[in-house]
């Protein structure tokens, strides 16, 4: 197993850590389904700027630029991948304006409902682990989620809801009276308990009220429904939602920077970027019943609730490599199934639309999130181009702000004629000191 070192410089700290040749272009069956990292901080692959600087790509960061200029955005982060290799990963802007740290890939964002991406893998996991099936029962007595919690509700077609229903949006709630994930004060009321509330909160406040519509009939956008679908994975597996992620899906990856993030300043994880709020803004009541009036970005929202519908943390590179391990090419290994991939794309058996994969459109499969201080967009093209795009700014535009991008990156990638023959996930360490563009390693 071959070693290399990496110094981390100009993004807010200075590192040596080894990363292993395995995690950078790993092979699923070379670990177990539960494997651990090695040592206690291990950290993914991380790909510095500098090694994107190539005349090709030019036009594509004039573009990025402008867009960012013209819609206020701080910072951003880029990541382009052509058969399979990484080929370009650049920042832009600002990680933390005020204390002037450029964004780098291997900076951490918010990707929002990019989660929902990550959870559906989830699952897709725990079915070829032989632990559910899509059409196992989520609520009542024989169902997965039968603590006795959950035992009262209103409505009985509750019992209907499978597995398959949530990870098309199909399980019976609109956001007809709100969106039941960013409504704590509501939920806590009627429940009659103190802020914040939990995960479980949530589903009993949902559990008390009637279905909007018969689960399966419908389809209507949910982030309650992926939340359950968390719970649903820390139920089947045994331990918590973020852990399964991270040991059976993330680690054996390489990928080992991707968690569930904070909802306070003071919680920004290492390498995390600063959040920015579009002008004018406004202020919001603390989800944890403080009685503060806060940014929605930093204290509105609870993160740890959103966890599987929107609140994982991830780089541009690091969701480069899962999608390459979900996209069922054959240029990179694929970590799940080619049956499970086709499940979650294939129109001609889900009824409403791709699972996890925000929606399919000229053979290519879009994930979007969108969330205060944020703004993310994951495409896989059929022509083997995929690319990652992620912004730690708002925009009043908010999920339209997705088609922009997408128009952004179509005509900066059109201009590209020389595409590199280099993949930026396999380099040795001669990087670190001689700054020159890497050496492919076989």
């Amino acid at each position: 197993m071959r070693l290399f070192y990496k110094t981390l410089a100009g993004v807010g700290i200075t590192a040596t850590l080894w990363v292993s040749s395995a995690m950078v272009n790993p092979v699923a069956e070379s670990y177990g389904s539960e494997f651990s990292p090695p040592g206690t901080k291990a950290t993914s692959f991380h790909v510095p700027s500098f090694m994107s600087d190539n005349e090709d790509f030019s036009y594509l960061e004039k573009q990025v630029e402008r867009f960012m200029h013209r819609e206020l955005l701080e910072g951003a982060s880029v990541a382009i991948a052509k058969d399979g290799k990484l080929v370009y990963a650049k920042g832009f802007g600002y990680a933390d304006k005020e204390m002037e740290i450029a964004v780098e890939p291997s900076h951490l964002f918010r990707i929002a409902s990019v989660s929902k991406l990550i959870t559906a893998a989830g699952i897709m996991r725990l079915k070829e682990q032989g632990r559910l099936t899509l059409d196992d029962k989520v609520f009542g007595e024989t169902g997965i989620l039968n603590d006795s919690i959950y035992l009262k509700y209103r409505d009985k077609r509750v019992e209907d809801i499978t597995v398959r229903h949530l990870l098309e949006h199909s399980g019976g709630w609109t956001t007809r009276w709100g969106d039941q994930m960013f409504m704590p004060t509501i939920v806590a009321s009627s429940l009659h308990k103190a802020l914040p509330v939990s995960k479980s909160d949530i589903i009993r406040f949902v559990l008390n009220k009637r279905l909007h519509f018969t689960p399966g009939q419908s389809a209507y956008y949910s982030n309650l429904g992926y939340m359950i679908l968390g719970e649903v994975i820390s139920k089947v597996s045994g331990i918590e939602y973020e852990k399964y992620i991270q040991t059976n899906l993330l680690y054996p990856l390489g990928i080992f920077d991707m968690r569930i993030g904070g909802s306070y300043l003071h919680e920004r994880a290492e390498l995390e970027v600063k959040y920015y709020e579009p002008t004018p803004t406004f202020y919001v009541s603390d989800h944890s019943g403080t009685g503060e009036e806060v940014l929605r970005t930093y204290g509105g929202n609870d993160m740890q609730a959103l966890g599987a519908a929107g609140g994982w943390i991830a780089s541009s590179t690091d969701l480069m490599k899962l999608m390459l391990a979900i996209d069922g090419f054959s240029t990179y290994p694929d970590f799940l199934s080619s049956e499970s991939i086709r499940l979650m794309v294939d129109d001609e058996i889900n009824n409403y639309g791709p699972l996890g994969w925000r929606r399919i459109r000229s053979n290519t499969w879009f994930r979007t999130g969108t969330l205060a201080g944020t703004s993310a967009l994951m495409a896989r093209q059929d022509d083997g181009i995929a690319y990652v795009v992620l912004f730690n700014t708002g925009s009043w535009k908010g999920p339209a702000l997705a088609n922009d991008i997408a128009r952004v990156m179509n005509r900066g990638i059109s201009s590209i004629e020389n595409w590199p023959d280099y993949n930026l996930f396999q380099m040795d360490n001669t990087w670190a000191s001689t700054r020159k563009r890497p050496q492919v390693i076989y």
